[in-house]
């Protein structure tokens, strides 16, 4: 059993581990593409966009909801990309184990 010095201790080190975590995904980018690679999104693991790319041959003036499309699934494939990192972090700091209070 585990007194409160030592359970003091390891919420210290894993607050410490996860800002730490934090740090480093925010460093860390990611890139999505959608329309065959003409839009592309860059996203680092704060979910934070730190720029989306749209080549020429993707803008129709007279088609202007299939860009939108191309767009809001490059995001959104950033963004799922960039939580599955956060996930992936976040699995190694606590081993596996489900920690009440911590997001996933």
């Amino acid at each position: 059993m585990f007194d409160l010095k030592q359970l003091q201790k390891m919420q210290h080190e894993i607050q410490e581990r996860m800002s730490k975590m934090d740090e480093e995904l925010e460093k860390k980018v990611i890139e999505a593409t959608s329309g065959g690679g003409v839009i592309a999104v860059k996203m680092n693991g704060k979910q934070q966009i730190l720029s989306i790319k749209i080549q020429p041959e993707a803008v129709d003036p007279d088609d202007i909801e299939m860009l939108e499309d191309l767009v809001l699934a490059a995001v959104n494939a950033a963004i799922t990309k960039s939580k599955e990192l956060s996930q992936n972090n976040l699995t190694q700091l606590t081993g596996g184990m489900k920690i009440p209070g911590l997001p996933f």
